[in-house]
Parts: structure tokens; sequence; C-alpha cells
């Protein structure tokens, strides 16, 4: 496998992890083989990238940050950054609504398998919606409140409060610019020296991702519900995917506009971090990929990217908020519901400010659809309508929202001058140059 491309190489153990599942289901025991044996190692793979994604987001973005030198830099490429990500937010949520109001798949769902759907899948609606209800009941000011963390150990100690860490790493590196750069300099090494740790972690963890992906996508293929339920949910799940995939050529074609790379040249240098978002289904935890492909294969300077990928791992959720407007016009076509034009406006602003607060964690989206649902007048029981695809569509949609991380990384990279060109690196380097 050495010689292939590491993409080519993902998509390899991809395919195989899909066909050894699908072998090994045919016997009574191959489920129990591959719950017992195989899935423990995709699960190891995902802790092992996750393991690393709050030092790394801590170590890049001190550094980056600190690396301006001006505070107003920060100001205007955060300003930058929070615009790109509103705009391809609201972009997503209307294709999302045009595709599902010219298709209409919830005109194909009969009351039959509706009232079957919401009857199998009434527990994790239910669960889904409490969820959602303890984060409107917090007030309107608790995601400002929740973004300063009174601890920052217990901050980075879970990958959910990504925005705390995220904050903490500004707030110090504002610090460090602030005071005399003799005194800030040993600090800034420190946070160089640690984040060139990470990066070659990351290297190390990449030589597994093949066997990972294949673990992760068997596991999955042996613990999908029935196909009969997929069948009836078909229509909905082709609206998402082909809306996610026009955000995609959009993605490409802002890229070419913005900062004349071909859609060949960023496709390859993303499609690694592709692969492993649609398997882990989590911008974080493909969130060191997506940062070593960016700087290395797509020329984005480090001070760029790990400012900018840090915060869309966060609150871009591109593919989130198109499925989440999917999903709601499609619950209300199951329920013979005729949206107004209104309703669906408030579908695009509810959706976009809903994205901002999903945590970067598979199924996150699902809490937020309820909230969406709720301000549109949608029956929340129809949540259960779309349980049994949401895991594949969790994987299609992680992969837009990481697409999305990296286009807007290279755009703001030329609008500030810090796109040059690519500098890969090999996980032994400085290995071979020592052994030499």
């Amino acid at each position: 496998m050495k010689k292939l491309a590491l993409h080519w190489q993902i998509l390899i153990g991809m395919v195989a992890g899909v066909v050894f599942a699908l072998i090994l289901s045919r016997f009574e025991w191959g489920s129990d083989i591959i719950s017992d044996w195989v899935k423990p190692f995709g699960t190891i793979f995902i802790n092992a990238l996750k393991l690393i994604a709050v030092p790394l987001i801590l170590a890049s973005l001190i550094k980056g940050v600190s690396d301006l030198k001006d505070i107003s830099k920060l100001s205007k490429m955060g300003g930058r950054t929070i615009a790109t990500y509103i705009v391809t937010t609201v972009i997503a949520v209307t294709i999302g609504l045009l595709v599902v109001n010219i298709v209409k798949p919830g005109s194909t769902i009969t009351e039959e398998t509706r009232n079957e759907l919401v009857e199998n899948y009434k527990g994790d609606a239910d669960s889904k919606i409490a969820d959602a209800q303890k984060q409107k009941d917090a007030g309107p000011l608790q995601a400002l409140v929740d973004l300063v963390p009174e601890n920052i150990f217990n901050a980075a100690g879970d990958n959910r409060n990504m925005l705390q860490v995220i904050f903490f790493a500004i707030f110090f590196g504002i610090g460090l610019i602030l005071i005399p750069e003799k005194t800030a300099q040993p600090v800034k090494d420190f946070f160089d020296g640690f984040n060139e740790v990470i990066l070659k972690l990351i290297d190390l963890i990449m030589l597994t991702a093949p066997y990972g992906v294949f673990a992760l996508l068997a596991a999955l293929v042996v613990e999908s519900p029935s196909a009969d339920l997929f069948a009836a949910l078909a229509m909905y799940a082709v609206c998402v995917i082909v809306g996610l995939a026009l955000m995609i050529c959009i993605y490409t074609l802002f890229v070419w506009i913005f900062t004349k790379k071909t859609p060949s040249f960023f496709i390859n240098g993303i499609s690694p971090a592709q692969l492993l978002a649609f398997s882990t289904s989590s911008s974080a935890a493909t969130l060191p990929v997506t940062m070593e492909r960016v700087e290395e294969h797509l020329g984005v300077e480090k001070e760029v990217s790990s400012f900018v990928l840090p915060i869309g791992a966060t609150i871009n959720m591109d593919g989130t908020s198109l499925y989440q407007a999917v999903a709601a016009v499609f619950i209300a076509q199951a329920f013979g519901m005729d949206l107004s034009l209104g309703a669906q406006l408030g579908i695009i602003v509810t959706a976009t400010l809903a994205s901002i607060g999903s945590a970067a964690v598979p199924g996150a989206g699902m809490v937020m659809l309820v909230i969406v649902l709720g301000q549109a007048g949608i029956p929340e029981a129809g949540l259960a309508l779309i349980f049994a695809v949401d895991r594949p569509l969790d994987m299609c949609r992680t992969t837009v929202n990481v697409t999305g991380d990296a286009a807007v990384s290279m755009m703001v990279a030329k609008s500030v001058d810090k796109l040059g060109d690519p500098h890969v690196k090999d996980w032994d380097d400085n290995y071979k140059k020592q052994a030499s």
C-alpha cells in the first residue's frame, strides 16, 4: 500500500471493510466476529485522532495568533472567516430547500411506513427532543456563557468543549502578542516544538488510516437497520446527497474563482480528510488530518489554518445545515403539511444559527434539527422518520463540513496573502536524516 496515494489507500480500506462485512453477515456468527474483533480497531483509530485534537488546537492556534504580532490582523482574519462561513451556510440551507421542494420526497412515504418508522425509532427521537429542550431552556445568552471556560483543564478534557479551548487559545495568543517579544519567545518556542510533535503524531496515526476505516465501515454494515426501511427513505436520502454534492461543487468553484487553484488540485489535496470525515462522522476527529492536508498539500500558511480550521470545525456545519433544511421539509411533507414561504425562510435563519451551536461530533445535528422543527411548527415526533438513514447521511454531511472548512481556509489565506505552494512532509523525514 505504501506506493499508493493516501486517499486511494483509505478508499480501498473502506471498500474492503464493506465487502468483508457483507460476506461475514451471511453467517450467524459473522456479526459477533465483527462487533467483538473488528469494530474495536475502528474505535481505537477514532480515539487516537480525538486524543490529539485538543493539543493540536491549543498548540497551533496559540502559535498562529502569536505569530500575527498585531491584534488588528487577528480581527481582520476573524471577521472574514466568520462572514465567509455564514455566507456558505446560507447557501447550503437554500440549496437544501430548493432540492427538497423540487423532488418532494415526503410525498412518497405511505401512512403505514410512517407509523412503522415512528414506532421503531420513538425512543431515539424522544431522547433527542429532551436534549434539545435542555438547550432551549438554557436562555438566549447561554451560548455566550458557555464560550468562556471556568477551568481550562476541564474544558480540554472533553472534545465537545472545543469552542472553550479555542477561546482560551486565542486569549492566550493575544497575551503573548501584548508582552515584550523577549519574554514571549521561550513560550512561543515551546508551542512551536509542541506543534511539530503533534503534527508528526498525525503522520504516524495516518499510517493506520486504511485499517481504521476498514474496521469502521465493517461495523457500520452489520449495525445498519433493515434494507426495507432504507428503501422507504431512499428519495429523502437522494435529496440530501444531491444537495451535498452540489455544495462540494460550489466550494470547488469558490476556490477556483478566489484562489485560481484548479478543482483537481483542491480535491486531490483534501480527499484523505474527506474520506476520513466520511468514515468517522466527526469534524473534530478529522481536524488533525484536515490541518495537515490544508497546510502541506494546499499551501495554506499555518497562521491562517491554525485559526480558520478549528473555528470551522466548531461553527461551520454547512452539510448539517443543508440536511436540517431537507429533513424539516421532508417531515412536513410526510405529515401532509404545506410550508409557507415565510416558514421556509425561517428555516434558513434557524438552521444557520443552529449550525453554529452544533458540536463537531456524530449525531449532534439531530439535536439541532429538533429546534428547527419547533421553529417551523413541524411535529417533533417526525424526527423518528429519518433515524434509519441518519448514520450514513451523517457521514456524507461531515464530509461536506470538512470540505467547506478547507475551502474557506484557502479563500481567507488568499485574501491575506498567506496562500503559498504545497510543502509535503513524510512521517520519517527527520528519522532518515538522523539515521544517515
